[in-house]
């Protein structure tokens, strides 16, 4: 029996986050896994008109291009794809795995070449959102490999999902959404009237400038579910330490009391009491790598706990974190990066 929650949140992701219009050209990215949410977000995408088409991967293929490919291979990017992200109104990703934690005992170099590979895709597709030409948005389909990561049932993973979504029975999530987004935009106007933000903490003094940077409410146009407030800090000017009380995970990988030591915007120490070659690996990508390119305020209350996923754990009501790597430009951001670490 299927779960009527999941064609409530493809209603919710087609109809209010991007906005499908008759006509449009929508890709939908997800893994098998992810097969009942995949099903109802095109079904929803028909029903407004748009013309979706998916690109579905088989799981443990990433591992197996780490593992096996190429130098040559790890870097390469089809001219399809590049033809793809000039001509797509729209992508919709849903992230799901079987297994969070394939890619842990990969090579970290060749993990950061083949994120790097992808960045010219990123920002070109980036700029066309800043540009009004096209429309993205992230969710998450609950599985039992998050689940556990989140300690929890799967239905008790379902159901916290589901609800951070606000498309449980009986609600109406677009009126939810919006009355957030009117909150959140009031709170990012307040934001741009500072100059410069101190964080404060055990280990941690770093003072961040965000002066004539403008501030985005991430009210479920981006991201679902969502709920933060968040800018690029100016580059040149993030000095101090910070320690993050939280792992930093990425790509499936968690770094443990991860602590940072910054001069001149740029991170000059680094250290971990896990995966450091890792974090090294990450910050010696690029040469924007090293640099903050967002700092953010968590508002959602009723993301409560710590799940060892970025998409809940970033908006945490009364958390801060902040992103290594690729700033936004649209906010008033220079640095680029493949990288963008939250």
């Amino acid at each position: 029996m299927s779960d009527p929650r999941v064609a409530k949140l493809a209603d919710l992701l087609v109809n209010y986050s991007v906005e499908l219009q008759p006509g449009q050209l929508v890709r939908i990215d997800a893994s098998t896994v992810a097969a009942p949410l995949v099903t109802e977000v095109y079904r929803h995408a028909l029903r407004a008109g748009a013309h979706p088409r998916t690109r579905i991967e088989v799981e443990g293929l990433d591992v197996i291009a780490v593992g096996e490919a190429s130098d040559q291979q790890l870097a390469f990017v089809s001219e399809l794809d590049r033809v793809e992200v000039e001509q797509l109104d729209a992508i919709m990703t849903i992230w799901g795995d079987r297994n969070t934690r394939a890619l842990t005992q990969a090579d970290p170099d060749r993990v950061s070449r083949r994120i790097a590979s992808r960045r010219e895709l990123n920002k070109r597709f980036w700029e066309r959102i800043d540009a009004g030409e096209a429309t993205w948005v992230g969710t998450r389909f609950p599985t039992e490999a998050h689940a556990q990561d989140a300690e929890m049932s799967l239905p008790e993973y379902e159901d916290y999902v589901y609800a951070a979504c606000h498309v449980r029975n009986q609600e109406d999530p677009v009126v939810h959404w919006r009355e957030v987004s009117v909150e959140l935009n009031a709170r990012a106007r307040e934001l741009e009237t500072f100059r410069e933000l101190r964080i404060v903490g055990p280990d941690t003094d770093l003072t961040v400038s965000v002066e004539g940077r403008s501030w985005l409410a991430a009210d479920g146009k981006l991201n679902m579910p969502d709920g933060e407030i968040f800018t690029s800090p100016v580059e040149t000017e993030t000095e101090g330490d910070i320690r993050f009380s939280f792992p930093a995970i990425f790509y499936g990988r968690a770094v443990d009391d991860v602590r940072l030591r910054f001069e001149g915007g740029r991170v000059v120490a680094a250290e971990a009491k896990t995966a450091g070659d890792y974090l090294q690996s990450l910050l010696d990508m690029d040469e924007g790598s090293r640099i903050l390119g967002e700092v953010a305020f968590g508002l959602n209350y009723e993301i409560d706990r710590f799940t060892r996923d970025i998409l809940f754990d970033e908006k945490i009501g009364g958390t801060l974190h902040l992103a290594l790597g690729s700033s936004f430009k649209k906010l008033g951001g220079e640095n680029d990066s493949g990288l963008h670490w939250d």
